[in-house]
């Protein structure tokens, strides 16, 4: 009997994973009646196992789509397709799959990019703008693929922003034998919703590029016969060497190249576009796709407009070429075709690649210098005759590209070192003692900088030595290619002789300006380039280049031979790594031009508030201290107020005799700094805090820990009030008690305030005359920057905040006048607690003088412990304070023991009184 009932389980089981259950057959029906023409559904039967290799034939991340009326933006360009198959399983009909994937549609638009931080020992490497999606659907699918016919069937539901869920069909065909002319996939997304429905949209289509392994190279294999010479004149780096070949400078790279054209060029004759591709593009994306036996590389080529900015490559048909290449080993140089995607407006169910007359060379150039820092160079043009629809005389393009971080053997040669020695011959010359400058070769040669013109006008950037000496620069690079950083060990054992005192170094300096910033009259840029080389003297820290300035102007490409503007003089003075003043460094960018001459510009000043390592790794170990300062503080009132509460609990007679506004006074203290103020307590901005000390862990821990202490300081100092609002309610508490406390608040609150009026008039008065240029520290540093760009004034609620502040340090000040109202008796407060809770208060404000005078350099937004958005700090406020609380616990001490009047003059300790006089009544007469 057991073993039928296992038999029966066993074919039911059988049964049910066989046949289709009802969803299967919901399935079937709708995929017959939406795909069943474009793609035949199989015979209904059992599944046969995964289809291993298929998802990755299938997927595309470089699409483009148009359409989609209601859903998506039709005029927009940016519009950014992607597929992927989840699972695939192969079907009852040979060829056939059964596919489950994804599709993700975005309509993307640029932001601008975030400040850098301006920290010498973070790497914040090439500054991306992070572009946000405007508009997106994200589709889930089901369906089935045909490998001989190459079509693609799937509906399912797609998922939009805004406009909820829709139901939708992909039809997708895929190119049969893949090559150059045949590597695109083409289709569409509909919806199969009423067209009534608000989830309806207009047909989608979609084009991508095919990235199946099946790819085979046909038409780059003859390209370095055919007119691909040396024309670009530079001696090219050889990748022999490359683990993988020419593969592994190209493949999966995506790269900006600046376009360069000659004099002759107007937008019809030098547009790689075509004669229909409007202006001339500004530069050129370079990605590539696959590589093959470390020679062979497919590459997409964009043109897209001035505003594209994402990191994601715009595969626009109209301004995208599909280009197929080899790695020719002998001229060290990669010689392509270039083909263009035809058909793709009038009809998109059947785009492809032709019109293959557009030649395309790179290179990586062996040797470096001022007017050549490009570590790609190369040249696009079109091999048809003058006048033939299509035709674009040569364009060269250049860039620093993440292609070349791979390789290795640039070399620097320096052409301007002799006229710098004659123009700076004093100040490289010059030497000077007790003091020392960063070492050529070390990190801190690269920083973040600062660039101000005559009209206070600001604008960021960075500057990384190349090269130094002989040798490529060694520290870290600030959007600079890694090869840059990898040259020969530095040199040991030097000697300071004239001639290693004085070190040949050239740098890389860019810079984005605002748009009111000018480099010369009618120029203007997104962002401005110089070059320089020059002289580094070792001893002075003084540093005196030429620079050569890559020019753009408003309305037009700079033609090639006008792109340089090479009369230009940097000289910068670093500070002493020894600097004990907050010294900064400082500098001017000076143009060399007539003043009538359109190029000329005014003097530039150059700044930056960057440190040093050194100084980098003692404001860390500060902040690490100021950590566990707050901690040990915190934890200090934690055990005071506890040693309070048992003092009263030993002398309950003291407890109504504490004042109740005193005890306000610090319980709104913690209560205001664990609610309101914590943030503030470490920092105002957690992201660059935490990227100054690598690693948030620590302080993200402590603040816990933090809130946790503060937290139980308040709840004690409430005990504590609660107490002695009790202790007052009670039928044998004194009657004058709540008497005496009125009149602690009838002096007190005019007094806080009045304060508090004075602190707004003095806000008010600092935010109207503030000078163009302010102190980043107000009253510890010579080193200025601009106002309202980079040093943000205190708000209102700051400068209350540190009212709030200096009204707790002085808490003792309405017991002090209970004790002279009431005539107070006996210790109300253990010495510990007020001496205790003021050594907390005065401590802050002592380890700001000490901080002041024992470091040259500090970070406004570091401030941990003593930070200067909760109090007052400055050399006078941290000698006031301090003298303040050590009086007022001397008064309250005095007091405790001798009375509660014993400070006042003698005539005013006593008051006069009515004395009880027994009456004589007529019955004793």
């Amino acid at each position: 009997m057991d073993s039928l009932i296992i038999i029966f389980l066993f074919l039911h089981l059988f049964y049910s994973l066989a046949s289709p259950n009802p969803s299967d057959s919901a399935f079937e029906s709708t995929y017959i009646r939406l795909c069943n023409h474009h793609v035949p559904a199989p015979p209904v039967g059992p599944n046969t196992g995964i289809a291993p290799g298929v998802a990755e034939e299938l997927r595309f991340q470089s699409g483009y789509f148009a359409g989609g009326d209601r859903f998506f933006n039709r005029s927009s360009t940016f519009n950014h397709a992607s597929f992927r198959v989840t699972s695939a399983r192969r079907s009852t009909s040979d060829g056939v799959f059964e596919l489950w994937g994804q599709m993700l549609l975005q309509q993307r638009g640029g932001t601008r990019p975030a400040p850098g931080r301006f920290l010498r020992n973070l790497r914040p490497g090439r500054r991306v703008p992070h572009w946000r999606v405007s508009q997106w659907m994200r589709v889930s699918l089901r369906g089935f693929w045909s490998q001989s016919s190459g079509n693609l069937c799937m509906f399912g539901t797609g998922s939009h922003v805004n406009n909820g869920n829709a139901n939708v069909v992909l039809k997708l065909s895929y190119p049969g034998a893949l090559i150059l002319l045949d590597c695109l996939i083409s289709g569409s997304l509909e919806s199969f919703d009423d067209k009534s429905s608000l989830q309806y949209f207009e047909r989608i289509s979609i084009l991508a590029l095919s990235q199946s392994s099946n790819y085979k190279f046909t038409v780059a294999g003859d390209e370095r016969g055919h007119g691909c010479g040396n024309a670009l004149g530079a001696e090219g780096l050889s990748l022999r060497n490359l683990s993988h070949g020419a593969c592994t400078a190209f493949l999966g790279q995506t790269d900006r190249f600046e376009l360069e054209y000659g004099s002759h060029c107007d937008n019809a004759s030098c547009n790689p576009l075509g004669s229909n591709g409007g202006k001339l593009p500004g530069f050129m994306l370079f990605q590539g796709t696959r590589c093959a036996e470390g020679r062979n590389v497919q590459m997409l080529l964009g043109f897209p407009d001035s505003a594209y900015r994402d990191v994601v490559f715009p595969f626009y048909p109209n301004t995208t070429l599909v280009s197929e290449g080899v790695w020719d080993e002998n001229g060290n140089q990669l010689c392509a075709v270039a083909c263009r995607i035809l058909n793709s407006t009038e009809s998109w169910f059947n785009p492809y690649v032709g019109e293959c007359k557009i030649r395309l060379s790179v290179r990586f150039p062996a040797v470096l210098s001022l007017r050549n820092r490009s570590t790609v160079l190369g040249q696009i043009w079109s091999e048809k005759v003058m006048g033939e629809p299509g035709y674009f005389s040569k364009v060269e393009f250049e860039g620093l590209s993440k292609l070349s971080r791979s390789l290795q053997g640039f070399h620097y040669e320096y052409d301007e070192t002799d006229v710098v020695r004659k123009s700076c011959a004093a100040k490289v010359n010059a030497r000077e003692k007790g003091h020392r400058y960063p070492d050529g070769y070390s990190s801190d040669m690269g920083v973040r900088m600062l660039l101000t013109d005559s009209k206070g006008q600001v604008a960021q950037g960075y500057s990384s030595p190349l090269s130094v000496g002989d040798q490529v620069y060694g520290g870290q690079s600030y959007g600079l290619p890694a090869v840059l950083t990898m040259g020969k060990p530095k040199p040991q054992g030097l000697q300071l002789d004239n001639n290693s005192i004085l070190l040949n170094i050239s740098y890389t300096m860019r810079f984005n300006p605002p748009p009111d910033f000018k480099f010369g009259r009618g120029l203007s840029s997104a962002e401005v380039k110089i070059d320089a080389e020059g002289i580094y003297n070792r001893i002075t820290g003084v540093l005196c280049m030429i620079g050569c300035q890559h020019l753009r102007t408003k309305d037009k490409i700079l033609m090639k031979n006008e792109s340089l503007d090479c009369e230009i003089m940097v000289n910068i003075q670093f500070p002493p790594l020894n600097a004990k003043g907050g010294e900064s460094l400082q500098g001017t960018i000076e143009s060399t031009r007539q003043k009538t001459d359109p190029y000329y510009f005014d003097t530039l000043q150059l700044f930056s508030y960057s440190i040093y390592r050194n100084q980098a790794g003692a404001s860390i170990w500060r902040m690490d201290f100021e950590i566990i300062m707050v901690l040990v503080s915190n934890t200090l009132a934690c055990v005071f107020v506890g040693l309070q509460l048992l003092h009263v609990k030993k002398h309950l007679d003291v407890l109504p005799c504490i004042s109740v506004v005193m005890l306000l006074v610090i319980t709104l203290g913690h209560m205001i700094t664990l609610v309101l103020n914590f943030e503030a307590l470490f920092t105002t901005n957690h992201s660059v805090q935490n990227a100054f000390l690598g690693s948030g862990g620590w302080l993200q821990v402590s603040e816990v820990v933090v809130r946790m202490v503060t937290m139980v300081a308040f709840l004690l100092e409430l005990r504590l009030m609660q107490l002695t609002w009790s202790s007052r309610q009670g039928e044998g508490s004194h009657t004058g008690l709540w008497g005496s406390e009125k009149k602690v608040i009838y002096m007190t609150l005019p007094l806080y305030i009045g304060g508090g009026l004075t602190a707004w008039l003095v806000h008010i008065w600092k935010t109207s005359h503030q000078e163009r240029f302010r102190p980043f520290r107000l009253t510890r540093h010579r080193f200025k920057i601009p106002r309202g760009r980079f040093y943000q004034p205190p708000s209102l609620w700051e400068d209350f905040k540190s009212y709030a502040g200096l009204l707790l340090d002085g808490f003792l000040l309405p017991q002090i006048l209970l004790n002279i109202i009431f005539i107070s008796e006996g210790k109300a407060l253990a010495s510990s607690f007020y001496v205790g809770i003021t050594v907390v208060r005065i401590l802050p404000h002592a380890y700001d003088l000490y901080r002041a005078h024992s470091s040259s350099w500090y970070l406004d937004l570091s401030y941990i412990y003593a930070n200067h958005r909760m109090d007052f700090y400055s050399t006078a406020w941290d000698i006031i304070i301090p003298i303040g609380g050590i009086l007022f616990a001397l008064i309250v001490y005095v007091q405790q023991r001798y009375g509660g009047r014993c400070i006042l003059p003698k005539r005013f300790r006593e008051v006069s009184s009515y004395e009880k006089v027994p009456v004589i009544g007529n019955d004793d007469l």
